[in-house]
């Protein structure tokens, strides 16, 4: 019976398989947010409590262990990513991929600041632009912020151990860690379709495996491309080296980049992200439920005749709030160090 599905899930899905392909890099909205209506609600209760459990620790964690040079580094990060996650690449089968950005943040500033960098971009999403159900929000920062967290993490220690510590390796390591965050993050999302009833394991897992083991591969690139910049123009980033003064260049070049990515935010690319090409060929795309309210839903500030204009908009005043949040659990941290 099981090898039956499996043939049947490789005949439905074997134009993809075979022709897989990066056919382009354009800017595009967030993937792998999973909106309300694909997990049950004891799935998702039981997600919110794993990640409120791992979120937490992680601010105990950080109240000790967050360096002065990484305070800016959190915010800015935090900026750049939401704005990154608009960069998006086509993958063949009419389907796209984005940068996560988990791989970035935990090998620039290390795992626990990577967990409440991930946490105030995946919660900003889901709370202002309705990107992710507000009852799967457990489980997407579950997904994202501590499975793509410390696995990007486990493994650039692991690879950065056995080779030889050069810049080829750091970068080799960069890649493998952030396809691999991808990949994983995209098993364990599968896992709870399955566990809900959504989509059967031997059905949901394959066609998320297969299609993220592509969207990996430009999460990699993209992930050395900035990690080579970095150790070209700010080496010490990387080995916690930084000199004085870096952090204002941090700032000034952080937040350039975030409000340029903002700016090229309409050039998005209309095909689906993974898990909805993979909701809509399996059959559970229906399941979805619309959001609870919206505040600026689809990325598009609501008011503005002009989509374009709108669109660059929401992605500033999308950069300005998840800094600002950043910036507050820095502040948060270090009220309650000095406590």
């Amino acid at each position: 019976m099981l090898l039956h599905d499996l043939k049947s899930v490789w005949m439905r899905h074997r134009p993809l398989w075979m022709g897989f392909g990066l056919t382009g890099v354009w800017l595009a909205t967030t993937a792998m947010h999973i909106p309300d209506g694909f997990l049950s609600l004891v799935v998702a209760l039981i997600f919110w409590a794993l990640a409120i459990l791992a979120i937490g620790y992680a601010l105990s964690r950080v109240r000790g262990e967050l360096k002065e040079r990484q305070v800016p580094m959190m915010g800015i990060l935090a900026a750049v990513i939401f704005a990154g996650q608009m960069l998006n690449f086509s993958v063949a089968g009419g389907t796209s991929g984005h940068l996560l950005g988990a791989a970035l943040a935990a090998i620039l500033i290390g795992p626990w600041p990577a967990v409440l960098i991930m946490t105030c971009v995946v919660s900003v999403q889901a709370l202002i632009f309705q990107d992710g159900g507000l009852l799967a929000l457990g489980a997407n920062l579950f997904n994202m912020a501590v499975v793509g967290v410390f696995v990007a993490w486990g493994i650039y220690r692991l690879i950065r151990k056995i080779t030889p510590d050069t810049r080829w390796s750091k970068l080799l390591a960069g890649f493998l860690a952030a396809w691999a965050s991808i990949e994983i993050a995209s098993l364990v999302a599968a896992i709870q379709l399955a566990l809900s009833g959504t989509s059967p394991a031997n059905v949901a897992i394959p066609a998320m495996a297969g299609i993220h083991a592509i969207i990996g591969l430009g999460e990699g690139l993209i992930t050395i491309g900035a990690l080579a910049f970095l150790m070209a123009v700010r080496p010490g980033l990387l080995d916690d080296k930084s000199a004085p003064g870096e952090s204002r260049l941090v700032w000034i070049g952080g937040l350039a980049a975030a409000i340029l990515l903002a700016v090229l935010s309409p050039l998005a690319s209309a095909h689906p992200d993974g898990l909805e090409w993979v909701a809509e060929q399996t059959g559970f795309l229906d399941a979805a439920q619309g959001p609870a309210y919206e505040i600026i839903p689809d990325y598009v500030l609501p008011g503005i005749s002009n989509e374009a204009a709108a669109t660059i908009l929401a992605g500033v005043v999308g950069v300005g709030i998840v800094l600002a949040a950043a910036w507050l659990v820095t502040r948060i941290r270090k009220s309650s160090a000095a406590g």
